[in-house]
């Protein structure tokens, strides 16, 4: 019973994670905007209530709530053939993708740590980071109330998991601010542009506080490269998005989803190719 379990659970995470992805920006922004408003001393703006639970799921279209049996995770999208049962207008491909997502995650997690209080932290790891991708590649926006409690949760997972390696998560968070933060400065100082923002920095530091400093360098060399190979793809097959900024949560993500799935083989490869 522990796959269909986790199969389901992760789908339903999966929903949540839509939520999250398609509120959290909106809130960020109109608490923005009231604490702009009040420092100016000027009335803040009557707004409805907004939030993870109010309003109601419903069409991006023409705002019609979603009923329940038709907001099941990817079974409604599926019903509905990813359209709106009011107006007919079409629903973003998003929704199934992250829940399906969110249940591949699960199931990994499942498979390599069992249902264990490894498991839990680990998936939970693996969900922020998906949640953390997809709002960076919507909005180019790394929010610290996702960021930052990330790397408290990778550093609490090795006190309780694997006390022996705290001071290399330790470390691992301090080298992984400080090795992006150091190249936004160079890159900076060389072209008089930035390459990324403060919320990447704090990314690889949360990863740096999951994995361990030693993992720092695969980190940087698998996100990189997955960067510049999807960066060059797109670029050929799309002239228009030339010198457009593309986001690099993305790529930390899949690094990070592949370093903790797959972290202990994959580092003794590398070892291996380097000749450590």
């Amino acid at each position: 019973m522990l796959w269909p379990l986790a199969a389901v659970l992760g789908l339903c995470l999966g929903s949540f994670l839509n939520v999250v992805i398609t509120r959290l920006p909106v809130m960020l922004m109109q608490g923005w905007r009231a604490e702009a408003l009040d420092a100016l001393e000027q009335q803040p703006e009557a707004v409805p209530r907004f939030n993870l639970l109010t309003p109601r799921s419903q069409c991006p279209s023409c705002a019609q709530p979603i009923a329940w049996y038709d907001n099941i995770p990817l079974l409604g999208y599926l019903k509905r053939r990813g359209r709106c049962a009011g107006c007919n207008g079409r629903i973003s491909p998003q929704y199934p993708l992250i829940e399906l997502a969110g249940a591949i995650l699960t199931l990994a997690t499942v498979a390599l740590y069992g249902a264990s209080l490894a498991g839990l932290f680990i998936v939970g790891a693996c969900l922020t980071l998906l949640a953390l991708a997809v709002i960076d590649l919507r909005t180019q926006l790394l929010p610290d109330i996702m960021t930052l409690p990330l790397l408290w949760a990778g550093l609490l997972y090795q006190l309780l998991l694997q006390p022996l390696l705290l001071p290399s998560a330790v470390i691992g968070a301090m080298l992984g601010y400080l090795a992006l933060w150091s190249f936004y400065w160079l890159f900076k100082l060389i072209t008089g542009k930035e390459g990324m923002g403060y919320g990447d920095f704090k990314l690889l530091a949360a990863l740096g506080a999951w994995l361990g400093w030693q993992y720092l360098p695969l980190l940087l060399i698998l996100s990189a490269g997955v960067g510049a190979l999807v960066g060059i793809v797109l670029q050929l097959a799309l002239p228009k998005l030339r010198g457009t900024p593309m986001p690099f949560a993305p790529f930390l993500a899949m690094a990070g989803w592949i370093a903790l799935l797959m972290g202990e083989p994959l580092m003794a490869l590398y070892l291996g190719i380097v000749g450590v």
